[in-house]
């Protein structure tokens, strides 16, 4: 799309006709377990690792393998329902949120390899999970017969204590304009070690650990180009699967931004629920409901969350209607998705700030409040590199005016 046909495009549209709708029932299972996973919580930050508790009702809930093909036997929910799945997870708790939907979109990673690969990962185990990191380490990598041998560490694989594979980037070489060639590789997770390396205040308990490789055989039909993914040219022979034509790079960076819609939900809540009959301190108001301080903060924060869940929603309309018509995703659509990206991200984190203004210090207590995890978990999860805002401005901008140079290697 030129900057002409982007300026003079039609301006009232649906940004939802002929999308897909959520798997309701899917997500009903993650609806009852909230309850559970806002017990877990704290025991899992303390643990830095989900509990067995949680994450075995998660996954006994199917709700670790929704995006493993139908002919796996999973679900192969739409990427509107892993929205929805994950937010509504993260309403229970930011790190299972945050596992939930790093685990199932590194596990729709491997559906788009070919078939053999698929068969290694799906087919000994149709509950495999996945991890991963898209971070490449340059060096460490000889092309031998069959494949490459790899060596080197990749930070924040979240998720990694209950993973069965990792799909990690590869640099192996560089473009003569000095940009890096990367690839994207299979690792069963039995051939790594882990490293112990995430210590944060926020997302405690989502192990996101440094995975390292020392001289791994990896085959060619596990590895694919990261630019061939990034174009949607993907390996897998079933294209009549409609996942199989999601847009990859838009699928990868906005579930980054879904738990804080979750979170922000879960902070509405609290403070709807809690604040509403506790008084104000030094003031007149016996009820924090009857303060227009309090009514005023969470009008705008439910606003302010309501527009970051139309902005995911619009993203998944885009991205699902388009692999059900076959058709790429155009530059500046995929460019908008970045967009909105940060833009959720921004508008669900400035929510929670509102609100814990509005609860006052004890929102801070420790541990007693879970409302300053909350704003922790949404802390650390807005700053991750991809929803980063300022660089997702100059990548959408350049693209609405059709330059053709852009600020991230992939969008």
């Amino acid at each position: 799309m030129t900057a002409e046909e982007f300026a003079t495009r039609p301006p009232v549209f649906d940004p939802f006709a002929g999308a897909p709708g959520p798997d309701l029932a899917i997500l009903k299972r993650a609806t009852e377990l909230i309850p559970l996973l806002r017990e877990e919580s704290e025991p899992s930050e303390n643990a830095r690792k989900i509990t067995d508790r949680a994450i075995g009702a998660l996954d006994k809930a199917g709700l670790l393998n929704v995006m493993v093909p139908k002919r796996f036997g999973g679900p192969a929910v739409n990427i509107r329902t892993l929205i929805e799945l994950i937010a509504e997870t993260g309403r229970g708790d930011g790190s299972a949120g945050w596992v939930l939907g790093l685990t199932n979109v590194c596990e729709w990673f491997c559906t788009l390899y070919s078939e053999k690969a698929q068969q290694e990962i799906f087919g000994a185990n149709p509950k495999a999970k996945a991890c991963g990191s898209i971070f490449a380490p340059k060096g460490g990598i000889e092309e031998v017969e069959g494949g490459l041998r790899v060596s080197g560490a990749w930070p924040y694989c979240s998720g990694s204590a209950w993973a069965d594979w990792a799909t990690l980037a590869l640099w192996t070489g560089e473009h003569p304009d000095g940009s890096p060639v990367l690839k994207l590789g299979l690792f069963p997770i039995k051939e790594l070690t882990h490293r112990d390396t995430w210590h944060v205040t926020g997302m405690k308990a989502t192990v996101s650990t440094t995975l390292v490789a020392d001289k791994v055989f990896i085959p060619n039909h596990r590895i694919q180009p990261l630019e061939d993914l990034g174009g949607e040219h993907y390996a897998t022979e079933h294209t009549e699967e409609p996942n199989s034509r999601a847009c990859f790079i838009p699928v990868a960076i906005l579930i980054l931004a879904a738990v804080q819609i979750g979170l922000a939900r879960h902070a509405i809540e609290y403070t709807l629920l809690r604040r509403a009959t506790r008084p104000v301190t030094y003031t007149q108001y016996m009820e924090g409901k009857l303060a227009p301080h309090m009514q005023m903060a969470v009008a705008e924060a439910q606003s302010m969350t309501d527009a970051a869940h139309l902005l995911a929603a619009r993203a998944c309309a885009d991205i699902d209607s388009a692999a059900l018509q076959r058709r790429p995703l155009d530059v500046v659509t995929r460019a908008r998705i970045r967009m909105d990206t940060g833009q959720i991200a921004e508008l669900c984190r400035n929510a929670i700030g509102k609100l814990m203004t509005a609860n006052g210090a004890s929102a801070f207590a420790t541990p007693n409040n879970p409302l300053q995890r909350v704003w922790r978990d949404s802390e650390i999860a807005a700053r991750h590199a991809q929803v980063e805002p300022e660089v997702a401005k100059l990548t959408y901008g350049q693209a609405m005016f059709g330059l053709d140079r852009f600020s991230l290697l992939f969008f």
